[in-house]
């Protein structure tokens, strides 16, 4: 992650069903659906502002910290979430092992 974003805060937006981060007055976000044990991380998006800056693995790394700290199963439907995980495999342990595609993790 960039250092010009680990200081921003993650927040949980139970309204719209996404974390998300604001960098000025900009959003990068990802939807979810909670269950009781697990987290579905469900799309990715960034603001055209923050496009291209890191915003996008930067709310992504953000909510898999956040996951691993409430203890949930992750479920990782978003492609781009999916992809971040590949690339970085310190967080499969998070994953599912039920979930469809652990094997491709």
């Amino acid at each position: 992650m960039r250092d010009e974003f680990k200081n921003i805060p993650l927040r949980k937006n139970e309204d719209k069903k996404c974390f998300e981060i604001e960098i000025d007055d900009s959003f990068a976000f990802i939807q979810y659906k909670e269950m009781s044990d697990q987290i579905a991380l469900i799309h990715t998006e960034v603001q055209s502002a923050l496009s291209g800056k890191g915003a996008a693995s930067a709310v992504v790394e953000k909510t898999l910290n956040y996951i691993e700290i409430q203890g949930k199963r992750l479920l990782p439907f978003c492609p781009y979430v999916f992809a971040y995980i590949k690339k970085h495999p310190e967080y499969k342990s998070l994953v599912d092992p039920s979930f469809n595609g652990y094997d491709k993790l």
